[in-house]
């Protein structure tokens, strides 16, 4: 916000070649606010700015812009720029940019990195896609158990400058195992002269190298951490993964779970930034699949022609009838997957969500059914004909209204259990395509009931 109301005097200062005045203003931004003002500026402006920047501020200024921002300072900056940047940032963040550059690209990129840094880049790049091992950083306070309260204090002031968290201080064995985890704040509070070991309780909480990203999420969340330490299968102590990277991935998770439920692709690119040959893309197939099965609607239809031809009065109501159960398993697929995604429910849980949601959906259907007769009966539709009926079509599409929205709500809140069962992803279980199946099957039971309870106006 701050950014966005100072822009026009910020590009009126670079448009005046008042850069003194403008690097002033700048040391009293934060990086997130100078990388905010970037949205506004041309790339020109862009270079020009970020090179007013002291070296520490622009990198972490840096790791707050948007990938596309940061390939244009890339290109624009001369080697040994490029070099100081990569050099100061936060490795989780640098590894995060390498993953989304060329191969290539990401190759000489590393090449203008320090040895140490050359090397704590590929170790992390050298984890699985996906894995916590992307994630991490090597970037944390460790100290060992026999050492003062005194001692590890100094520690942490030689060496904790550049950590990324001093919130927690882990504690390791001579060979590099993790064996506690312990708060800053119980260092600050306990005499000098205290060991470490007496501050320990040896509960901690750790996830491995090789777990994936969504699985550090749900712990992150579980026990309310800030960071969580990363070990190997030994339990050697690797690096720790921090929250804000952590918001990023459930972010992300969390808007591809989004896109998979409305049926479209996933989306690689922000929705301001695809083109549209793109946009296409990742929607034309799964609409080209919704508008198949849609077709079946049409054949259901065509097999009680004859019903409807006798009494047409009954095609009033099919909107009606497949939407509400065309609703209700949306409803149902959506509370299902977003338990699945929390862990609130697993495969193990699916009969006793059938259980629920067999009550839940005989329940809203009767409910729709009393609004509907009551509707139906204080104002009937002006057909002609069938005034002598009416009583026995309202209570038909009642009890369609119960049948349909109980169908739709089981195959709404079983579907997703399905999905996961054949190992594909809940969230592609997508409220259109629960409403596509609904409205075929929806049309045979209101018109098989319908057949049954109207016989003598139908057959």
């Amino acid at each position: 916000m701050l950014s966005q109301l100072l822009t026009p005097e910020i590009k009126s200062l670079l448009e005046k070649r008042q850069l003194s005045i403008l690097k002033d203003i700048l040391e009293d931004w934060t990086p997130a606010d100078i990388a905010e003002l970037f949205n506004f500026l041309d790339e020109k402006e862009k270079v020009i700015l970020f090179r007013l920047l002291h070296t520490e501020i622009a990198a972490d200024t840096f790791e707050y812009l948007d990938f596309d921002n940061q390939v244009e300072l890339l290109k624009s900056m001369g080697n040994e720029e490029v070099a100081n940047i990569l050099n100061e940032m936060d490795p989780d963040d640098r590894t995060a940019l390498f993953e989304e550059l060329p191969a290539s690209a990401a190759k000489q990129l590393i090449q203008l990195l320090s040895p140490d840094e050359r090397k704590i880049a590929l170790s992390l790049l050298g984890y699985p896609e996906n894995s916590v091992g992307r994630l991490m950083t090597p970037d944390y306070v460790a100290v060992k158990p026999d050492w003062t309260i005194k001692e590890s204090l100094d520690y942490i002031r030689e060496h904790g400058k550049n950590k990324e968290t001093l919130n927690v201080v882990y504690v390791v064995d001579d060979k590099g195992k993790l064996i506690d985890d312990i708060k800053i704040r119980e260092f600050l509070l306990a005499p000098l002269e205290t060991k470490v070991i007496d501050l320990m309780d040896e509960n901690f909480v750790s996830v491995n190298v090789f777990d994936d990203q969504e699985t550090t999420v749900s712990v992150l969340k579980k026990y309310d951490r800030v960071a969580l330490p990363v070990v190997d299968n030994a339990g050697i102590l690797l690096g720790i993964v921090t929250v804000d990277d952590i918001m990023d991935v459930a972010e992300e998770e969390t808007t591809e779970d989004i896109q998979k439920q409305a049926a479209v692709g996933v989306l690689e690119e922000p929705y301001s930034d695809i083109s549209v040959f793109n946009m296409i893309k990742k929607r034309v197939g799964w609409l080209s699949i919704l508008f198949v099965g849609q077709m079946f609607t049409a054949t259901a239809m065509a097999h009680f022609e004859e019903a409807i031809e006798k009494a047409v009065v009954l095609a009033l109501f099919v909107p009606l009838i497949i939407s509400s159960g065309g609703n209700s398993g949306s409803q149902a697929a959506s509370l299902v997957v977003r338990a699945m995604a929390l862990g609130e429910i697993t495969l193990k849980d699916w009969l006793k969500v059938f259980r629920r949601e067999l009550l839940t959906g005989l329940s809203l259907g009767i409910i729709l059914a009393i609004i509907g007769f009551i509707r139906f009966t204080i104002f009937p539709a002006p057909t002609s004909g069938f005034e002598k009926y009416w009583i026995m079509i309202s209570l038909t599409v009642s009890f369609a209204l119960v049948g349909v929205v109980l169908w739709g709500t089981l195959i709404g809140s079983m579907l997703p259990f399905l999905m996961k069962r054949l190992n594909f992803d809940p969230a592609a279980s997508s409220t259109p395509f629960v409403a596509t199946m609904v409205d075929v099957t929806g049309i045979i039971i209101y018109f098989s009931l319908a057949m049954f309870l109207l016989e003598d106006l139908i057959i």
